[in-house]
């Protein structure tokens, strides 16, 4: 890694802004242009990227000394109008993928509703790894393998966790987009649809998403109409009437 002592607070906090999808559709486009245009930046972004990520682990090896018995894990516990904005962020950062995504839609190849399973599925963004206390150490240690692509790692994290609370909706409902990621779609299918069948579930809504995305991948239009209709996600409605 280059020395980046010339690296601002500012700068930490855009690139940091980049990699989470937090960025104005015109920042990101100068922030993309500069990145392309001077390699001096391009380094800088590249040796960021990876401090941000080694920060994120590090922080959950240190709550690791903290951790004690198996806990369940209580999602519900978060400030709930919190977790309603970072759910509405959410649903943000994955449209703007499935735009990115639609631009290619014609390249993919497979039936026709492969091709459009392949145009609007993008990963769930996942949730924040910062954790206020010690008990939800091995669920967001699998988060941070998550958003860094290693889906299977995540996969084999979670399905440990899985074991030891199977009616847990935020661990089914990852572990079913992480299959659905890994072209794994059957067993995707049968997580989300316990997470679905929550109504209370605050995932319960993607998870209907997602499920009616899996049955799409599957060539079974009937089953993608059926849970696409289910969930108020911009997204479906746009596929509901691509399906008609």
């Amino acid at each position: 890694m280059k020395d980046n002592s010339n690296i601002t607070q500012e700068l930490l906090e855009t690139i940091e802004r980049y990699y989470n999808d937090s960025m104005s559709k015109e920042e990101r486009i100068e922030f993309e242009t500069k990145l392309q245009q001077d390699t001096t930046f391009k380094s800088q972004v590249e040796d960021i990227k990876l401090l941000l990520f080694g920060i994120e682990s590090q922080s959950l090896k240190e709550k690791l000394n903290e951790f004690h018995g198996e806990l369940p894990i209580q999602m519900e516990t978060e400030d709930p109008s919190s977790k309603v904005r970072f759910l509405h962020f959410r649903k943000i950062a994955a449209a703007a993928i499935i735009i990115i995504a639609s631009a290619s839609f014609w390249f993919f190849s497979g039936s026709s509703n492969e091709r459009l399973y392949n145009s609007y599925f993008s990963p769930d963004p996942g949730l924040p790894t910062t954790m206020s206390s010690s008990n939800n150490y091995d669920f967001f240690d699998a988060m941070v393998n998550y958003k860094q692509g290693d889906y299977q790692k995540a996969i084999d994290k979670w399905e440990t966790l899985q074991q030891k609370e199977p009616k847990n909706d935020t661990v089914n409902y990852f572990l079913g987009v992480a299959n659905l990621a890994e072209n794994k779609t059957d067993e995707a299918i049968v997580f989300l649809k316990e997470t679905a069948s929550k109504q209370e579930s605050v995932f319960n809504d993607d998870a209907n998403y997602y499920l009616g995305l899996a049955y799409l991948k599957n060539d079974d239009k009937e089953n993608a109409i059926k849970f696409l209709k289910l969930s108020t996600n911009e997204n479906s409605k746009k596929l509901l009437e691509k399906l008609k």
